[in-house]
């Protein structure tokens, strides 16, 4: 009789590490399956075409509810109303592209740019005379100082409501980065306007710049997210990847961050998963 409970029990036993084993079994094997799904999200967020961009966000610090940028130095910087560069930025190489000047070969500040901006602005603008057009670079790179005299001019002009429209507060100018230029034609009297957007120029411009790296960077139609004002004149250099992929969606730089921004999301929320 004993030896019969005996070998019950023996049985019983095994069937419960039976049951015990399935289920540490189907854990292990549910959280595998988890693992290897977040690994396979993971990867394929990492071959979209915006990742290797999520490196070059803004940097930013707060200072008296001011949002100022820290890493000026990087091409794909953000600049604008909402993200200050500091007053002591000053691009380490900028050069004087060998192109067509509005104003002559006078070597002044702002015909210069950056290095990379000023290589592509030179294969840019040789883009535009084997195609039969001629630009003219008009206004480059501009220091903190210069831009508080320029703001401070349109404040006198016309008020600071109208004045911050049309040209940036000293810290947001593009012009600081040493990466945009203001260009132009003698079919538009080499002035800054929207009739240049109009000419074949322009428009020769407007549809190619992003072949040598460069945007529009404050396109007609998107004036509630540059919060600037139509500027068929100001292109921007990002690089060819940027650029093309702005191009090709129609963006803004501002929106092309949001995307990054977005993927960047996905990708922290998919690593912790």
């Amino acid at each position: 009789m004993k030896k019969i409970i005996s070998i019950a029990f023996a049985i019983a036993l095994s069937v419960v590490q039976t049951v015990q084993d399935d289920g540490s079994h189907q854990a292990n094997s549910n959280e595998s399956q988890k693992s290897t799904t977040s690994e396979v999200e993971v990867a394929k967020l990492k071959k979209d075409p915006l990742y290797p961009f999520i490196s070059k966000q803004n940097k930013l610090v707060e200072r008296d509810g001011t949002a100022y940028i820290e890493n000026e130095a990087n091409l794909l910087i953000l600049a604008n109303k909402d993200y200050l560069m500091q007053s002591t930025y000053i691009p380490s190489d900028l050069v004087r592209p060998n192109v067509e000047f509005s104003f002559g070969n006078a070597d002044i500040e702002k015909a210069k740019m950056r290095k990379a901006a000023g290589d592509a602005l030179e294969a840019m603008f040789k883009g535009a005379k084997d195609a039969g057009y001629e630009l003219y670079a008009v206004s480059g790179y501009r220091s903190y100082s210069r831009q508080e005299e320029v703001y401070e001019a349109e404040v006198s002009a016309k008020g600071k409501e109208k004045a911050g429209e049309a040209v940036a507060v000293p810290g947001t100018s593009e012009h600081q980065t040493g990466l945009a230029m203001d260009m132009s034609s003698k079919s538009a009297d080499l002035a800054l306007s929207a009739a240049f957007g109009e000419t074949a120029e322009g428009t020769w411009a407007k549809e190619n710049a992003h072949k040598y790296g460069f945007i529009l960077r404050y396109p007609a139609g998107k004036e509630k997210i540059t919060k600037y004002e139509y500027e068929a004149w100001h292109f921007r250099y990002v690089g060819k990847e940027a650029a093309t992929i702005i191009y090709k969606n129609n963006w803004t730089l501002e929106e092309f961050f949001e995307h990054v921004k977005l993927l960047d999301d996905k990708l922290k929320k998919a690593e912790k998963a």
